[in-house]
């Protein structure tokens, strides 16, 4: 193993190739409105709490000090940006440290290639440009990765700063997002196979998961205060359905499409390139991706999932990759680098210009036989915020309402400080906000044309009347690509029961 490297001792290439990386991120931060997920999350650092519905809550703290300033979106954009680069350079310091002596390669040619693999993932881009808890979770991953190479070392396992460190970012990684449990099944199985038994009688591990529970307490207090709601939907959504391998065949197919294939070269760097000794951080890939490959058997693992499990294996793609050029293996790697790049930039090109020319769709439903256009989700939402805060205003109405979550995020955030009711019979954070539109009442009604529904009317599931007060259209590069019609509805039954609108 090569002595440990300065993080920011890296050759030119690799500094020009995230240098390109972060520029790219940044005009598309600053051009782009916040995503669902995005909004969802800044929300959460408008409403400040101990946790949340669907998340751990350091995703909503991290941005509370912008958010209380009012910080633009690019601002906002900046944390994800920071996140990203510093896991690159995280990446191609492992890169180098895994590496085995017997033949090395040339000073940052693993971590070039480790480096080229995350800029050429294609989701990877996606939380690089907007916080997410995943965002958070392949920093602390790498991060974690880090401390427990230091930790397999005989010579560190006795002292106690690493311990400390790597029980703090277990309880950050803790804090992020549920799935950290793999990040910490990982660390164990690595430890362990490296000191063997002998390392439970060591004191400084279990002051690391004392230091690493006690930073978790506030999710499990909230659940407790909240009758354990976000605990037992995680179950729920883990569960899923019925388990049918084709669904692990399409899970498989996705995350090639999502990461690209020049990741898998992280198998022969752990077999040919990463010292023996240490090639159980393999299990920073193994354990989070063979978990969420079974869960997608019952349908329930989503490609951005196993994110950490790829930032993972990026150090030793990077090796292989390496050392396949190096032996003269260079013509399908650089039609992969292609290929991949291309995919990459075609993504980020259609982020920027709303699918056009390829997706010019203006309505839609949402499902296949009237998909909506994913790229207009990323604008119009900040004026269609404005409007519904002066066309309530105008109304005298003190609340805005969708029929769908997916839109209410946006409009959460943009219509500030409006509350969101969802009419829709389920239970999600918006139920914790706002609450239940009361029966009786009045609202602003907001419909989307990418996502259409028709407008709720009767006594039964509907409200006693709703008249159409604007339109507007949101546009990209001179088309239109959306439209938002908002509605004063009187006299709400209290009973949802939403119905897409048949075009």
């Amino acid at each position: 193993m090569r002595s440990t490297p300065p993080l920011l001792n890296l050759p030119r290439a690799s500094w020009l190739l995230l240098a390109l990386a972060c520029a790219l991120h940044g005009v598309l931060g600053a051009s782009l409105g916040l995503s669902v997920d995005e909004a969802h999350y800044a929300l959460y650092a408008a409403h400040p709490d101990w946790s949340y519905f669907d998340h751990p809550p350091l995703v909503g703290w991290a941005q509370w000090p912008l958010v209380a300033v009012h910080a633009p979106t690019w601002v906002l954009r900046l944390l994800p940006e920071l996140l990203w680069l510093g896991t690159a350079l995280l990446v191609h310091g492992l890169a180098e440290r895994l590496q085995a002596g017997a033949q090395p390669l040339a000073f940052g040619r693993a971590g070039f290639w480790a480096v080229l693999v995350l800029a050429f993932a294609p989701l990877l881009h996606v939380l690089g440009i907007g916080l997410l808890p995943d965002t958070l979770l392949v920093f602390w991953t790498v991060a974690v990765m880090w401390l427990t190479l230091d930790l397999m070392d005989v010579a560190a396992v006795r002292r106690p700063m690493p311990w400390l460190l790597l029980g703090l970012l277990l309880g950050l990684a803790g804090l992020s997002k549920y799935t950290a449990i793999f990040v910490a099944l990982a660390v164990a199985l690595c430890l362990l196979q490296a000191h063997g038994a002998r390392l439970l009688r060591n004191l400084w591990p279990w002051l690391a998961v004392v230091i690493a529970v006690v930073l978790v307490l506030p999710v499990v207090y909230w659940n407790h205060t909240n009758h354990w709601i976000s605990f037992t939907y995680q179950a729920q959504h883990g569960a899923g359905g019925g388990w049918r391998a084709v669904q692990v065949v399409r899970f498989l197919l996705v995350q090639v499409l999502a990461y690209g294939p020049l990741l898998w070269w992280g198998w022969a760097g752990v077999r040919r390139g990463v010292v023996p000794a240490l090639r159980p951080v393999a299990w920073f890939f193994v354990v989070p991706f063979v978990v969420l490959a079974v869960l997608a058997g019952g349908g329930t693992s989503l490609p951005h999932w196993t994110a950490p499990a790829w930032v993972a294996l990026a150090p030793m793609a990077g090796i292989g990759l390496a050392r396949s050029v190096r032996d003269g293996r260079r013509r399908l790697i650089a039609v992969l680098v292609v290929m991949q790049g291309a995919v990459s930039a075609a993504l980020l090109g259609l982020m920027f210009t709303a699918g056009q020319p390829f997706i010019t769709n203006v309505n839609g439903q949402g499902n296949s036989a009237q998909p909506s256009n994913p790229f207009a989700d990323l604008y119009g939402w900040e004026q269609a915020g404005a409007q519904a805060r002066t066309l309530a205003a105008q109304q005298g109405l003190h609340s805005v309402s969708v029929q769908n979550w997916t839109l209410a995020s946006r409009l959460g955030w943009y219509a500030r400080p409006l509350p969101v009711h969802v009419l829709e019979d389920r239970f999600d954070q918006f139920d914790l906000w706002a609450g239940d539109l009361p029966a009786g009442a009045d609202t602003l009604l907001v419909d989307w044309s990418q996502l259409a529904y028709t407008v709720p009317l009767g006594a039964a599931h509907g409200f006693t009347d709703c008249t159409l007060l604007a339109t507007q259209d949101a546009q990209r590069l001179g088309a239109t690509i959306a439209t938002y019609r908002f509605y004063a509805c009187h006299g709400w039954s209290g009973q949802p029961q939403p119905q897409l609108h048949s075009p």
